[in-house]
């Protein structure tokens, strides 16, 4: 494989031996090019803001706890100025806040380092293609996560058009016509409605409705 089709990657780990053993590793894989390494998120961060957009990396295996800057912070500010950078979290930590934390902020995938060799080139093919990869244990925390942050917010976390959608079933409209009312098509209305079940933790519009009267949210002027 020619370097042209490499896949362009940049380690940001604190450690040294990490990056070196990762390093030697990826070097290993013809179809990977480690062309960057850097000790903390600002450092990343500063890299990429100084390399023309040939030379930047196409995949970060981004470490989490790091000194100066750590890796949710770095990656949301990568994803605000290259919102096509693809980024794998790589770390030790599995808390139910930080994994939260990093898809949030924009990384395409979170991976613990006590994932295999096979299951690390995995996730980083799966990232270039812009497919998220995880093992269960990664998304029953991503869950909890989800449902922790949700259940601290006044509006249990929903977005704007969520909320629209929510109210709409409030008034006792159905998909078509709520479709109809938003100018989305009806899938996309079947989609608000799984995510607002999910996010609420409810099984049926009912109940979705009478939350939404619960709470207030329904007295519309």
């Amino acid at each position: 494989m020619s370097g042209a089709e490499q896949i362009k990657i940049m380690i940001v780990d604190d450690h040294d031996m990490v990056r070196t053993g990762l390093r030697t590793y990826l070097m290993l894989e013809p179809k990977f090019q480690v062309i960057a390494e850097a000790s903390n998120g600002q450092a990343a961060i500063d890299f990429l803001d100084s390399s023309s957009d040939d030379k930047r990396p196409q995949i970060i295996l981004m470490d989490l706890m790091m000194p100066g800057m750590d890796g949710i912070a770095a990656t949301r500010a990568i994803i605000a100025k290259h919102p096509d950078m693809k980024i794998v979290m790589l770390t030790s930590f599995l808390e139910d806040d930080k994994v939260y934390g990093a898809i949030e902020a924009g990384a395409v995938s979170y991976v613990l380092k006590t994932v295999s060799a096979e299951e690390l080139i995995y996730a980083i093919s799966g990232a270039f293609k812009g497919m998220p990869v995880m093992t269960a244990d990664v998304s029953q925390a991503l869950t909890r996560g989800l449902r922790q942050r949700t259940a601290q917010s006044g509006d249990e976390g929903l977005t704007e058009r969520e909320k629209e959608v929510l109210l709409l079933i409030a008034d006792g409209q159905s998909n078509k016509e709520i479709a109809e009312e938003l100018h989305i098509s009806i899938k996309t209305v079947k989609t608000h409605v799984s995510n607002l079940l999910m996010k609420c933790e409810l099984d049926d519009r009912t109940q979705l409705a009478v939350l939404a009267h619960r709470k207030g949210w329904a007295n519309r002027t």
